[in-house]
């Protein structure tokens, strides 16, 4: 498993570490059933705290990545890939959701946050 963080990141480091394994597990690179590195080994290779590990594991069991049986670790859940690709479809909706109560909360009207979202999407 490849994991890299970046400590100047305005994201929680725990975020970075969900957000990445999910794409792995997405994309086949971490395989159903596949046993994830415990929360020692993890933390002490990416030199984190072992508790942001343990955030980052439970969230994905909580979203349905990964299974944690007691004693033997945390794997890959076997997942519908697609009802995990409407997982992460909803958790960007509710961010830009959560961007457009803020752009309207500071005066920005459709318009203005259309403009804005165009300008940003034509740099990518």
């Amino acid at each position: 498993m490849h994991i890299i963080l970046n400590n100047s990141s305005m994201t929680p480091i725990y975020e970075q570490l969900m957000d990445q394994i999910k794409s792995q597990i997405l994309s086949g690179e971490l395989a159903e059933n596949e046993s994830l590195p415990s929360v020692r080994a993890l933390s002490g290779s990416l030199k984190i705290s072992a508790l942001t590990v343990k955030k980052a594991y439970d969230r994905l069991e909580e979203d349905g990545f990964v299974v944690t049986v007691h004693g033997k670790g945390t794997f890959v859940a076997a997942t519908d890939r697609q009802l995990a690709l409407e997982a992460r479809k909803k958790a960007v909706e509710d961010e830009f959701s959560q961007v457009i109560e803020k752009a309207k909360a500071v005066g920005l009207t459709q318009e203005d946050i259309r403009e804005i979202f165009e300008i940003l999407i034509m740099e990518e």
